[in-house]
């Protein structure tokens, strides 16, 4: 394994993950999850069929069009990450998520710029799965460990998030998040041989809780 995969997933990654929470708040103050056996299926459902699961599908993909790009400094495969970005920003219903993703995205572009890895004319506003996508092709990280690291730090920033809103404790986080490996990846290597554009995804729950955590009386995570 490339040393500069843990740098990717480490919680430490100045991208601010930490401060959002996805839903995840309003559902515990509306005690939808409200113990590790509701986190744990709240989890398991996002891994299986959230929106997550199509941008996880979609790296590969992106990662291939980068690569075109970079070594061909041609604007037509600008064109097609411009594609890809508006494409999955598009499906995400919530603006808050859209916010999130394009700021995460633009911070981890940011901070491979001062690596010395920018992507051409520096360019840097792109979504997360793109930043993500750049970054393994940067560190020339194996596609399958990319699509296993970006839902490995998903649930880990889940679980973050519900150690400062549920009674859990770090021991019990770290059970779930090895609980959660088995499904990480197989859905990883599943999702790693399907067309993004076929994949179906059932989330209202999920949209829902996105859209309605900015009418919370009080949030400790970003809107």
């Amino acid at each position: 394994m490339k040393l500069e995969f843990l740098q990717l997933i480490s919680p430490s990654l100045p991208v601010g993950a930490f401060s959002y929470s996805e839903g995840l708040e309003w559902l515990v103050q509306n005690k939808k999850v409200h113990d590790e056996i509701s986190l744990f299926n709240w989890l398991e459902s996002e891994l299986s069929r959230g929106q997550i699961t199509i941008e996880a599908s979609s790296i590969a993909h992106i990662m291939e069009d980068l690569v075109d790009w970079r070594d061909k400094k041609d604007e037509q495969y600008k064109s097609l990450i411009e594609e890809w970005n508006s494409w999955l920003t598009s499906l995400r219903d919530s603006p808050e998520l859209r916010s999130q993703q394009t700021q995460m995205g633009e911070s981890l572009l940011q901070l491979l710029i001062d690596l010395d890895h920018p992507l051409p004319n520096n360019e840097k506003k792109f979504i997360w799965p793109i930043a993500w996508a750049w970054a393994g092709v940067c560190w020339d990280i194996p596609q399958i460990d990319l699509v296993e690291g970006f839902l490995y730090s998903w649930v880990a920033n889940q679980l973050s998030a519900a150690l400062r809103l549920l009674s859990l404790g770090p021991t019990k986080a770290q059970q779930l998040q090895k609980k959660s490996l088995k499904l990480i990846k197989s859905q990883a290597s599943y999702l790693l041989e399907q067309n993004p554009k076929e994949i179906w995804v059932g989330d209202i729950g999920a949209i829902m809780a996105q859209q309605s955590h900015v009418e919370l009386y009080s949030r400790l995570f970003r809107s």
